[in-house]
């Protein structure tokens, strides 16, 4: 699939469906509402209204169900029928599963999505997800024909008029950015050192029109990033903070996303099995979902000072490695004993949240990471866990994964109970919990907190995206969806601002906020 166009249509056109297979999707009350008009140019003369009709009343999802209408040309699948209160009103985990369990197979190729206006964004950003860019499978070197997938929505219930212009646009640009993320996570060091991810942000940032700052090697030594380069040190490509800053005129607030690029996790020192070591090249999650999102952002235009802060760095072994017990100075001015070498994540962040707000002088910091293996077991597969020193945020970024698809659970946020785990004899602080026990994902968080201070007023957000970022060996391009619809509100695109918890949507968690306030828009 990697050779797979993906196109959003308003029409998608007839077509018999041997020249141009066909999927339809949706929830089956949904399908049921489905005019048989709106199909029949899309499967005559194969399938005919009572063999629509028969199909559909063979469905019964459990959770979802599919049925073949015209040997492998025609299928329609039917999503759960309802969802709980933790999941997406979409069900977008089953649409990506569905459309590569039953899409048929060609060069050309349709799927008929059928949902209310309000899931559209979700179920663009599902689809995305069933069509990663990197293989390197030798028969896919062979193949020189472009395969298309062409999308289009039919929408049900309210507001259920035709799909405009701007929203396809909006849908190109957010599934770009999803495919961009999961192209970067899949593929391996050996082509993806920081070498490679710089080139990535300074492409993205030549489509916009933006020039990068980057700050690499020695140079960060000697600027104070103690975590990014102690981590990236013993590296043949040497680690690098990059930025890229969207500064509008008429800007409110300042903006920071701060993502986790680890290209490639051995450990350090305290190096890892040999099965827990594979997969490591994901360690990039958090980086790679901030430049995916802020591509498909940018594009679609945003009100504020937006600053996507790039920490890279491989964690490798050598002469120069981090040791345990040798101390760094963060960019913080904080100092830090090391006594775990494979919890370099929080090191290098702590570095990019404190730039962020020394330098950058933002209002929010939102870092984004593959951070702790115990996130997996406190949230588990589908929702990423967040912890922020706002409780507004915290209800926000449920409420932005249920609208997007990109789940998010909260996780405890008490530094007064949890902080004194990384307390050192001989420096601020260790790296590393001395309580493995004690809500270790929680206490990751709270080291990258510490880093721009607990009292600090701004809003803090930490978003951990280990276990989300992969379904099984594939990449997910988690993060994308989250992060736009999470500031959708100050996006000029009006999907975005409706798939948006914050904001000027009439839905604000903090409306009674002050008119004036520098941060109205979406604090």
């Amino acid at each position: 699939m990697a050779n797979v166009q993906l196109e959003f249509q308003a029409s998608a056109g007839e077509a018999d469906p041997q020249s141009r297979p066909l999927l339809v999707l949706g929830q089956l009350h949904n399908l049921h509402r489905l005019p048989w008009a709106q199909l029949r140019g899309k499967l005559q003369p194969r399938v005919t209204e009572e063999i629509w009709q028969s199909a559909l009343s063979t469905l019964n999802p459990n959770p979802t169900d599919s049925c073949p209408l015209y040997l492998n040309y025609a299928t329609v699948a039917a999503l759960p029928s309802r969802v709980s209160r933790h999941n997406s009103p979409s069900a977008a985990q089953f649409i990506t599963r569905l459309v590569r369990n039953c899409l048929p197979g060609g060069v050309n190729r349709c799927i008929v999505m059928v949902c209310e206006r309000s899931e559209v964004f979700a179920s663009a950003c599902a689809l995305a997800r069933a069509f990663p860019l990197f293989t390197h499978r030798s028969s896919a070197s062979r193949r020189t024909e472009k395969k298309t997938v062409t999308v289009e929505f039919f929408l049900v219930g309210q507001n259920n008029g035709p799909i405009e212009v701007a929203t396809l646009k909006c849908l190109a640009s957010a599934t770009e950015g999803v495919r961009l993320a999961a192209r970067i996570v899949d593929t391996p060091c050996n082509e993806m050192n920081t070498d490679n991810f710089l080139e990535e942000i300074k492409k993205v940032g030549k489509d916009l029109g933006i020039t990068p700052t980057i700050i690499r090697d020695e140079e960060l030594r000697e600027r104070g990033f103690g975590g990014i380069y102690g981590v990236g040190k013993a590296a043949l490509h040497p680690p690098a903070l990059a930025v890229l800053s969207h500064t509008p005129d008429g800007a409110t607030q300042t903006i920071a996303w701060v993502g986790k690029g680890i290209v490639y996790d051995t450990g350090g020192l305290s190096i890892k099995g040999k099965t827990t070591m594979p997969g490591m090249k994901r360690d990039c999650g958090g980086a790679a979902a901030i430049l995916g999102a802020f591509k498909a952002t940018v594009k679609q235009g945003f009100k504020d000072n937006l600053h996507a802060v790039f920490c890279l760095a491989e964690n490798a072994v050598g002469p120069c490695a981090t040791r345990p017990d040798d101390i760094h100075v963060l960019y913080s001015g904080k100092t830090v004993e090391i006594n775990n070498t494979d919890a370099e994540g929080r090191l290098i962040l702590a570095d990019g949240v404190a730039y962020a707000c020394k330098d950058l002088g933002a209002d929010i910091i939102l870092d984004m990471a593959t951070l702790t293996g115990a996130q997996g077991i406190a949230t588990g597969k589908y929702h990423a866990a967040v912890l922020t020193n706002n409780e507004e945020w915290e209800k926000a970024c449920v409420k932005a994964g249920r609208n997007c698809g990109d789940l998010v659970h909260p996780l405890v946020y008490c530094p007064e109970l949890h902080f004194s785990e990384f307390t050192s004899a001989v420096a601020d602080m260790k790296n590393s919990v001395a309580d493995r026990d004690n809500t270790p994902s929680s206490c990751a968080g709270l080291f990258i907190a510490s880093h721009i201070g607990f009292d600090w007023p701004g809003v803090w957000v930490h978003i951990d995206i280990a276990a989300p970022v992969h379904a099984g060996e594939r990449a997910t391009g988690y993060g994308v969806a989250l992060l736009l619809s999470l500031f959708g509100g100050a996006s000029e695109d009006p999907l975005l601002n409706m798939v948006s918890p914050l904001g000027c949507n009439g839905d604000s968690p903090t409306e009674d906020m002050e008119r004036d306030s520098k941060r109205r828009r979406l604090v």
